[in-house]
């Protein structure tokens, strides 16, 4: 274990602290992040709608959740180019360059407008579902904007005021990403909305499996032990997680949603409704163990945690003793296995759990409000079996706890009795 933790600290979290650091990953983790209060209200706003299965209402809760959540990428096309021109220290042309991708992404996908024959706003293309394109949209809006950063039509001295040099300057790389999408686009009838989408279909269907979902929560749980925070994975992750719930809501909206046809790779399932009580790993059990230690330092450091956790904010009990802590590593790691495939178990191969009907992503409410909001849709049946399976989730996350923290508890006592000693 010495040898691991070892490999861990000197070679495997340093390349990870890079990854995190990189310009690029900073600049699209940042740019999903931003959209996250759009994101929160559009869950208010599509729980609300349940209201509307028991009650008739002169409007439809599903048309500010439509300019809210199904409105994502647009404004991440936007974002991504906005948030790398500040952060490469290019602010001059960053609105410009925001703009510019927002263009590059909307001729994109106008060719899937005109299949789909969809007319006005509510194409899916603009929410979750064109997530990858506007992510790859704003990359190549970067990426010619970069090229293009120091270049000017005009000499140092040049007696032309600022802003109309800014504005003739841009006139290039605008002009390039524009002629860029319109001939690939436009006049060569490059479906790149399709090839994009089609790219990155491999990776959500392989979230969506068991070994695949299984894989990701674990690595999320394992690079969190090191204190490295699982927003490093926001790139990978968030998209495939919203465009699942894109379909999901379809399938519902269908009348077509069941166990075998929704997928479980959904922000709502995983941190609001079973499997991440107290934050990621199911930090919660733990923490209570740690108030009624023995021990004074853990039993304080519990209590200090304890409040944050009831509203799955498990930094404090991250980073106060699990972080690099052989004791409570490996345990965290189990976790990131056993919890997942349970999940996976009770709701797709048993389907005893219910899947969410609804989104609901309020991963700061306190469990079981998620639990109950995501599958109250379902009926009383549904809340009551969700409600049998967190608890029966809390408990084998505590069985895995226990034998570890008894282990570290003893050898805090040892270290606490010597010090008194002394």
């Amino acid at each position: 274990m010495k040898k691991l933790i070892d490999w861990l600290e000197n070679s495997f979290a340093p390349k990870m602290t890079k990854v995190n650091t990189n310009v690029w990953i900073v600049t699209i983790k940042d740019s999903i992040m931003q959209v996250l209060p759009f994101i929160f209200l559009g869950t208010i706003f599509c729980c609300l709608a349940i209201i509307e299965n028991y009650v008739k209402l002169p409007f439809s809760f599903w048309t500010p959740f439509g300019w809210t959540m199904s409105k994502i990428s647009l404004l991440v096309a936007f974002l991504i180019p906005f948030n790398f021109c500040e952060k490469k220290r290019y602010r001059k042309q960053r609105l410009i360059a925001g703009l510019t991708g927002l263009l590059l992404f909307m001729m994109i996908v106008t060719p899937q407008f005109e299949a789909d024959k969809t007319i006005g706003f509510g194409h899916s293309s603009l929410g979750a579902g064109g997530m990858f394109v506007a992510i790859i949209s704003g990359i190549v809006t970067c990426w010619i904007f970069g090229l293009f950063a120091k270049f000017s039509f005009f000499k140092d001295d040049s007696p032309i005021p600022d802003f109309v040099r800014q504005w003739f300057d841009a006139l290039l790389p605008i002009g390039l990403t524009i002629v860029l999408g319109w001939v690939v686009v436009l006049i060569l009838n490059v479906d790149l909305y399709t090839i994009i989408v089609g790219i990155f279909m491999p990776l959500q269907k392989f979230l969506n499996t068991w070994y695949g979902f299984t894989f990701f929560m674990f690595f999320t749980c394992f690079i969190y032990s090191m204190g490295i925070s699982s927003w490093v994975l926001t790139p990978i992750g968030e998209p495939v997680r919203l465009a699942t719930i894109a379909k999901n809501l379809t399938l519902v909206a269908a009348g077509t949603a069941s166990a075998s046809t929704l997928g479980i790779y959904t922000e709502g399932l995983v941190y609001t409704c079973y499997m991440w009580v107290g934050g990621i790993g199911c930090t919660l059990p733990l923490v209570i163990m740690l108030m009624r230690s023995r021990s004074k330092e853990l039993s304080a450091l519990g209590k200090a945690c304890l409040v944050p956790s009831f509203f799955n904010i498990n930094e404090p009990v991250i980073f106060g003793c699990i972080a690099w802590n052989p004791y409570l590593m490996l345990p965290m790691w189990i976790q990131g296995i056993v919890i997942p495939l349970l999940t996976y178990f009770a709701t797709k191969v048993i389907r005893f759990a219910p899947l969410p009907h609804v989104q609901f992503e309020l991963w700061y409410s306190p469990y079981p409000v998620g639990t109950i909001m995501n599958t109250m849709s379902q009926g009383a049946g549904a809340i009551i079996r969700a409600l049998i399976f967190l608890a029966i989730s809390v408990t084998v996350s505590s069985i895995i706890w226990y034998p570890f923290f008894k282990a570290y508890e003893n050898n805090c006592l040892l270290e606490e009795k010597k010090a008194e000693q002394n």
